[in-house]
Order: structure tokens, then sequence, then C-alpha cells
């Protein structure tokens, strides 16, 4: 059975190779990206049937509006495969004073995700990408009070998105299925390039463990999972993740930051 799947940051590295694995097998794929021209590319290398999404991550009323778009074109939304993000950034301070790597790796899945819960089945699933670099939250970063390195936002930002995707699946039992993944270290994606300076793994490490997230019968029972691709396996996320009244901080701050940017 073939489903409609939305994947973000879906113009390069490992969204685009996920996205094209996807089509090949007669998937609907939703491609997400900030430009046009790449969308535009992206769309024609992936082939089969395929729509495009532009919209700032950076931006949440960008973020509310291409929900919208979905929801007009869409009844039913089968996965959503959250994979945009950012490490390194010439501007890492939004307009708005908050740092880019929590409002786009953290906030702005959370709030797409919310908005587009209406069309997602119980059957559904979200897939968020997470990382082997996880770190405590500073809550008082996040909300733009002061600034971290970029190494630090980035590991607080995949420990926050990882804390809120076992927070949702608490507050939704019945479904949709959430579950982080660590789609594997140093894979060869343009963030990893950039930040690191090393050509990286083969992407196909990451899009193969994506594609068994949103459709293989071995995530069916991961309502609120951490798989660690490293390892291969299910696995704990980062202590803090288990801590309730770090977890309560981290979604207050998260709602709270989704409100004020709306």
């Amino acid at each position: 059975m073939t489903k409609t799947v939305l994947i973000t940051g879906a113009t390069d590295g490992i969204g685009l190779l996920t996205a094209r694995n996807l089509a090949a097998e007669g998937h609907t794929i939703l491609l997400h990206g900030r430009s046009d021209a790449k969308l535009a590319a992206a769309k024609k290398e992936v082939g089969g049937t395929t729509e495009t999404y532009r919209a700032d991550l950076s931006n949440i009323a960008e973020v509310r509006a291409m929900a919208a778009d979905i929801r007009k074109a869409h009844d039913r939304l089968d996965i959503m495969i959250n994979n945009a993000g950012v490490l390194k950034l010439p501007k890492p301070i939004t307009a708005d004073g908050l740092d880019a790597r929590f409002v786009v790796n953290t906030i702005a899945p959370y709030v797409l995700t919310r908005d587009l819960l209406p069309i997602i089945p119980a059957d559904g699933r979200v897939v968020n990408l997470s990382s082997a670099a996880q770190a405590a939250v500073d809550v008082a970063a996040m909300r733009g009070q002061h600034t971290l390195d970029d190494m630090s936002a980035y590991a607080q930002s995949k420990l926050a998105i990882t804390i809120w995707t076992r927070e949702l699946a608490k507050e939704l039992p019945d479904g949709p299925l959430f579950v982080a993944v660590n789609p594997g270290s140093l894979l060869a994606s343009k963030m990893v390039k950039e930040g690191f300076g090393v050509a990286g793994n083969d992407l196909q490490i990451g899009a193969s463990i994506l594609r068994m997230a949103a459709l293989s019968d071995t995530f069916a029972d991961a309502n609120g999972a951490y798989f660690d691709n490293d390892s291969r396996q299910f696995a704990q996320p980062h202590s803090a993740a288990l801590d309730a009244g770090h977890s309560a901080d981290v979604m207050t701050a998260i709602a709270d930051v989704a409100v004020t940017l709306s």
C-alpha cells in the first residue's frame, strides 16, 4: 500500500535520497525546502508523484502557512519525516532574537507536526531526526536569553526534539507513532561537510534507516522510542531526556516560544 510522505529538508542530503528511495517504491512524496529553484531540481530528480512546499523553517509564520497548504491539498498524511536541520550558520540568531538551531531543529518541526496532526491517521508515523550529539537543554538559551556556541546549540536542539518526540507519544498513545532516530554519525551531508570539514559516510546509511522508521514493522511498536543507527538498535537517549522535570521545562519552553513566534 502506497503512502503519502512529507520530508522536510528534502532538497539535498539524507532528505533528498530518502525521497528518491520512497518515490521509487511508488509513494507520494511531499518535498519541503527553502528555495524554489532547489525544490524544482529535487522534484525532477525524485520523480514519481511528487509535490513541493517552500518554507523557511526559521520563520514560524511560513511553517504554519506550509501546514495550511498541505492540509488544503491532502486529507491524509501517512508519514512525516522531520529531517531538516542546521548546525553552523552565518547568522545563527534570528530576527526574533532566538537561536536558529532551536527554531529550525526543534520548534519548527513541533509546530508543523501539531498543525498537521488532524490529517495524520492513527496508524501514521512521525519520524524525527535526532543525533548522537545530545546535551541537556539550556532552557534560557532556547528562550533567547543568552547565546550558545554552534555545537552546544545543535546538541541541545537534538535532545529537545527527542524530548518532544517522547512527550507527544505519551500524550497520544493511540497514534500516530512518534519515533526519534539518529540516522548515523558524520554522514556525507552538506551540514557535516560544512560543520566538520570531512567528506562523511555513505548517505544511504541514513536514508535506509529513515525508510525503515517510516514503513518497517520493526518500528511498529516503537512509539516514543529513540533509535541509534550507530549501534543499530533502540537505545536510551541522553539521561536528561529521562528526567521528568527537565522534559517538562523543555516542553513549556517549546510551547511558549511557538506561541510567541506565531
